[in-house]
């Protein structure tokens, strides 16, 4: 019987996936807050607005990538979400005026993966709670 402490593969290159995500997001965060103390915005309360969401978003990507690592059920349910977000997102900038494929794909792809991996039956079954062991 494997440890239940073991965290298989795909868990960990979800949650390598994840963190580097959250890392980005984490990012973006920061550099809307140097643009909002740098730069005058056309809309001071929408620029905060911004911010505020981006900040949020990323500590919402560093509590599941802990979650995953922790082998928590709720948190492959959020990432899931998150990953269909991002891929709404990647889908966005293909199209329109400013379309920015790079970014798309840059997108698309984690998502994709981080997505599939959330749902590998060894990824399931270690976040799944076993009632047995927890009576």
């Amino acid at each position: 019987m494997p440890d239940s402490n073991s965290r298989p593969p795909a868990l960990i290159a979800l949650a390598v996936i994840l963190f580097l995500e959250a890392a980005l997001v984490t990012g973006l965060a920061g550099w809307l807050l140097v643009e909002l103390l740098t730069v005058t915005p056309e809309s001071f309360a929408t620029a905060i607005a911004i911010f505020i969401l981006t900040l949020l978003g990323a500590i919402w990507v560093i509590v599941t990538a802990a979650g995953i690592l922790r082998k928590r059920g709720w948190a492959r349910a959020s990432t899931v979400t998150i990953q269909i977000l991002q891929i709404a997102v990647a889908v966005g900038c293909f199209q329109g005026l400013v379309a920015r494929p790079d970014l798309g794909w840059a997108l698309l792809i984690p998502a994709l993966v981080a997505g599939v991996l959330a749902l590998t039956p060894s990824v399931v079954r270690a976040t799944v709670r076993n009632t047995e062991q927890h009576d």
